[in-house]
This record gives structure tokens, sequence and C-alpha cells, in this order.
């Protein structure tokens, strides 16, 4: 054991006993993990990146009770999770989303997290050693995405053979024809014009992507950490794109699921470049965790980072379950398949029965919102290029008052969904979060907008439709957290 291991194995240990304060960043990892001294390489980064980071590691699963303590006395901003792959199964992901929940007393995630794994060591350590922001301005997708409110892009149809969009950079999106088997071209898209944001839907499983949805085409696959494309020939088609990148398989099936080293998620980070990405661990069929997070990302474009669009996808659709099934806004669910049975046994409330919800909307919000990871580091800051908004959001403070407004730019189409390709589309509330936590929260205006506001976030639920002779404000009096 090296000297500088041992001084980092004391170093954390210390802070097992440490009375804490509030902090902006933790590390959270198992001592599995920092007993090998490569992953202490990836904590160390970490460190260094992060200044006044602090390192907090368990045992066994019954000190994930120890640790929960930890996070709710310095309530980080952000918490990372570095682990070795095997650790990452399923069931962590879910335990993880439950144990950042329960910080404070609200249902909403208390800390912006991301699990930060890899192939191996070497992987994970590029991934952490990653600092320079992504400002996003090419995108590849095997499914439709909006590129209206992107710089440039293109995407190729899963429903229809052939059918490509394509936007080019101060153009308008143009429909062209493309190939049948669009495996090679979508490798590309990878290998030569290094796509910063790669998107993709359909079936897949923790071994590859259908590209086809409708018809037959080609597949992503991957080995040995390694991805390549295979088209309808058999040929393969290596894949290596080293370039930072964001990946979001919003549709896919199991794309998140690390079951072995075999898994395709660990090929995506390793040579595929990907230093933050989503994914199911479960196959998906509700849709609500997945497809949301092109709401927030990709439609409205540099407001959020990645990190930051995917819990306020997170955050919007557990205001869905407490203001629609509140009885199940804080079941812990094991095991996805309690989902159904659970549901199933709910009196409907009259704002469900009001907004068209039925008893499978409560199991599809229930099954989604626990079993959508986060790869990467949450810190990382990966947006795209500022365009086009449907509405202008600000928080302007002065002393202890806080003005929240919103400003519909599209006029009566302002707060209508933008695209609605795949599942559960639009509709979303509007998120804004803090910059430092807040308490004593007393709201003066806008109650009519029926506003949530927590310590680190507010949040108006979609106003629908959109009145030109109404201000759309809230006004709030609260006190910075010391």
């Amino acid at each position: 054991m090296t000297k500088r291991f041992l001084l980092f194995l004391i170093f954390i240990t210390t802070f097992q006993w440490v009375s804490a304060d509030s902090i902006n960043y933790a590390i959270v990892s198992s001592k599995g993990t920092v007993a090998d001294p490569e992953w202490v390489k990836v904590i160390d980064e970490l460190s260094r990146k992060h200044e006044g980071s602090k390192v907090f590691y368990f045992e066994s699963g019954k000190e994930e009770e120890r640790i929960l303590t930890k996070l709710k006395r310095n309530l980080p901003k952000y918490t990372c999770f570095v682990a070795k792959h095997q650790e990452v199964t399923r069931e962590w992901v879910s335990k993880i989303h439950q144990l950042t929940r329960s910080l404070d007393d609200d249902p909403y995630t208390d800390t912006i997290w991301g699990i930060l794994t890899g192939y191996d060591a070497a992987n994970a350590l590029s991934i952490a050693k990653t600092s320079k922001p992504l400002t996003i301005e090419r995108i590849a997708s095997g499914t439709e995405v909006a590129l209206d409110h992107c710089v440039e892009g293109i995407w190729y149809c899963e429903l229809k053979k052939g059918k490509i969009v394509q936007k080019k950079r101060n153009g308008s999106p143009k429909e062209l024809k493309g190939p049948t088997d669009s495996t090679e071209a979508l490798a590309k898209t990878l290998n030569n014009y290094k796509a910063q944001l790669f998107v993709t839907s359909g079936h897949a499983t923790e071994r590859g992507w259908q590209i086809g949805f409708t018809y037959k085409n080609g597949y992503f696959k991957s080995k040995n950490g390694n991805l390549y494309g295979e088209d309808t020939k058999g040929n393969n088609i290596p894949i290596n794109s080293p370039n930072p990148k964001v990946y979001m398989p919003i549709g896919n099936c199991l794309m998140g699921h690390i079951d072995d080293q075999q898994a395709m998620a660990l090929a995506w980070l390793k040579s595929g470049g990907v230093r933050q990405m989503l994914g199911y661990t479960v196959p998906t069929w509700y849709g609500y965790a997945g497809w949301g997070c092109l709401d927030y990302f990709v439609e409205q474009p540099g407001r959020y980072d990645f990190a930051e669009a995917f819990f306020a996808n997170q955050h919007a659709m557990i205001h869905r379950l407490e203001k629609h099934f509140p009885t199940l806004v804080r079941k812990k669910i094991v095991d996805p398949d309690q989902a159904m049975a659970i549901a199933s046994k709910i009196k409907l409330t009259e704002a469900a029965k009001v907004a068209g919800l039925r008893k499978q909307d409560a199991a599809g919000l229930l099954f989604d919102r626990d079993t959508v990871v986060f790869y990467g580091d949450p810190a990382w800051k990966a947006k795209l290029a500022d365009g086009e908004l449907a509405y202008e959001q600000t928080l302007k403070r002065e002393k202890s008052t806080y003005t929240f407004k919103v400003n519909p730019m599209r006029g009566k189409k302002s707060f209508e969904p933008i695209n609605t390709n795949g599942s559960q589309r639009g509709w979303r509330p509007i998120v804004h979060f803090f910059d430092k936590r807040i308490e004593e929260i007393k709201i003066l205006e806008g109650k009519e907008l029926n506003p949530v506001i927590t310590d680190d976030f507010i949040m108006i639920p979609n106003p629908r439709t959109c009145d030109s002779g109404k201000e759309y404000k809230v006004v709030f009096n609260a006190q910075t957290k010391s």
C-alpha cells in the first residue's frame, strides 16, 4: 500500500467524524472501490477539480444510513457516486434515487447526482478529468428531434425507411432522402461529424440498439468496451468517437443497465466519448423519465445543463405524482413490477380524473421514477448553444424578496409542446434552480399559479394556455441558508 493511498484512507475516514457545514460537492464511494489505488485516482481528480468537495465512503448496505446522515448535514448541491461497474446494479440506482430524495422533508430530489463509473478505472479517470464546459452545436439522432432549436444536426427516422431531416448551420431543417440502411451513416455522425449530442430510441438491450423501429435496419453493438455498427448485410463498422459528448437513449430499454463489463453503456463511456448519459435500467414502456428530458434540454436550448435538465424532469415527474396520486409519491419501489400492483389498488383523485389520467399513468410514473440512471460527473457543464425559447424566465432578488417572472415568447403557443415525438411529451412545468439554498419561504404574490418552492428550486405548473394580458409572476420572501 502506497503512502499516498494510506493517507487518503485516513483522510476520508476522518470525514466520518467531522461536524460538517454545507458543501457544494460530495463524493461518495464504497470501501471496496477506495481500496483500489487506480480508483483512488478518480476520486483524487474529482476532489482536485471541485474545490471544497468532501469524500464519504461506506462499507456495506447497512452504512447507507450513515451516508444519508452525512448528506443531510452537508446538503451538497452535487453528489457524485464513484463506483466500479460491478457495483452499479439497478437496485443500487433505485436506492440512490430514494436516498437523494430523503435529505429534507419535501418529496423532491435534494442534490443533483450522478454515478461516475467506466469500463475500467482509466476510462472513469478520463471522464473525471473532463473539465472544459461543452457547448453543443452538432446533434445526431436516430429519432426525431426539434432541430429548429439547434445550431445544426441530422436525424434519421426510426419509423420510415430512408427519411432523414437535416439542418445546416444558419439554415432551416429540410427533409432529405437517405439510405434505407442507415447504420454506416449514423456511425459516421460519431466518427466523422463528431456529434456532441447523440439521441436514440427504439428497441435495445444491454448489448445493442436496433436502429429501425418499424422496419429492418442495422444495429449498434459493443464488445470489450468498443462500439461498432452492424448493417443488414452483416458488415461491421467500427466506432471510435473520442470527442466529449452527451448521450440520450431516451426511449431505449435497458441501455443504462450495467449487467457486466460487456454492457453497452460502458462502451458508450469508453469508445463513444460519452461524458454524461441517462438510461433506463429496465425495459421502458411509459417514457416520462426519458423522453421528457428532450423537453428541458433540447427544446429549451442553453437554459439548463444536461444534469439540470435531467433533474428538472425528475421534479416534473414527482410533481405529477404528488398532484394526481399523492398516496404514491413517497412509496419506495424495490422491484419495478410492484408499480402496477400498487397503482391498481389506489382510488383515483378528482384531480387525476379531471386531467384524464388513469391507474396506468400512476403505475407508469411510479415505474419510471427510480429506474433511469444518470452517469457522469453531475457538475460538468454540457449545454446546447443558445437558441429559440418559447418563454423567458428570470429570478431577481432584492434583499430577502425574490421575484420570478415568466415572459411568453410564442404568443398563444408559448406553453404548448414543441415536439411530440415519443411518449409522455410536452406540458412540462417551468423549473428554475436557485444558486443558493433558501429557507423560511413565504409567498407574497402569484399563489394562483400554484408554485412549488423548495430550498433549491421554484416550479410553476405549465399554464397550458397563454393569456396575453396576464402576468406570470411569483414574489416570495426567503432567507439564504447559512
